[in-house]
């Protein structure tokens, strides 16, 4: 018996990890496709209102400054909860107005605190952004952020 690895035995342990490795990869990214069509995401709450709120939150481009889920920059509040924050869960519609006018009402000129740009939202855009902020808070997102007020 010899008491190095063989060049045979070594060949044949590379060829069946890169297999076992290779069949891992599959699995888990199966499962993570799996999971993100049939657990994470609420399709059939993605109205076309909520996808145009997606693309208004593209061409401002809200993701420089704010994250959803933990993506984006950290300049201003996760907003993935911004929806369960203004009370949407136990009143819509005061968290739609809510929503509505502290949007609206940026920049507030405050000193020494960061500043909101103003944007010039039609009411359509608005409505669709709003009902974009509540689609994200309806995605199962394994209790993030950490803290309740994002």
């Amino acid at each position: 018996m010899a008491d190095g690895l063989t060049k045979s035995a070594a060949r044949n342990i590379f060829y069946g990890g890169s297999l076992f490795f290779f069949l891992l990869f599959a699995a888990l990214t199966a499962h993570s496709h799996w999971y993100m069509v049939n657990v994470s995401t609420d399709s059939e709450g993605l109205t076309d209102s909520v996808k145009h709120g997606k693309e208004v939150w593209e061409k401002n481009m809200c993701i420089n400054c704010h994250t959803i889920m933990g993506e984006g920059a950290y300049f201003a509040p996760e907003l993935s909860n911004v929806w369960e924050r203004y009370g949407g869960l136990e009143n819509p519609e005061a968290a739609r107005a809510g929503i509505n006018a502290w949007i609206r009402a940026q920049p507030l000129g405050i000193e020494g605190r960061r500043q909101m740009p103003a944007f010039d939202f039609s009411e359509k855009d608005m409505n669709s952004l709003i009902d974009f902020l509540e689609w994200t808070n309806s995605i199962n997102d394994q209790d993030w952020p950490p803290h309740p007020a994002g």
